[in-house]
């Protein structure tokens, strides 16, 4: 069993910055592919930003390419999503996932792939 605890969110003005972390226990998630995610209110979760376990590739939403970078620390079993810019729709609850996989590919990218999910943390961006 894996557990995830998502730290760093809050409000930040349109422009400003916030960088999540996703603190993994239970067992090591180095072998895990890990993503975020995130659900505005009325709105389904949605795909964000994606790590592969050897830590050599990411993956990213279009409306958030060029904005956000994913990171990871294996030693540290954390996974960290930087997000610059940011605009007032990137308002939601952001979630962290990890996905078992034979594929050292990024993932995960669609919610029914992820096997284990943290409770989420809020970010609020103001115009």
């Amino acid at each position: 069993q894996v557990q995830l605890v998502e730290s760093g969110g809050g409000l930040v003005q349109a422009g400003g910055s916030l960088r999540l972390s996703c603190a993994a226990s239970g067992r090591p998630v180095s072998n895990y592919a890990m993503g975020w995610f995130r659900q505005a209110p009325g709105k389904e979760r949605e795909y964000v930003a994606a790590i592969n376990w050897s830590v050599s590739n990411t993956s990213y939403a279009d409306s958030v390419q060029g904005r956000f970078t994913i990171s990871r620390d294996n030693a540290k079993n954390t996974v960290y999503l930087q997000m610059n810019s940011l605009k007032p729709e990137d308002t939601a609850i952001y979630y962290c996932a990890a996905e078992r996989s034979i594929f050292d590919i990024p993932g995960p990218t669609s919610a029914t792939s992820a096997n284990y999910w943290g409770q989420g943390t809020q970010v609020t961006v103001s115009s």
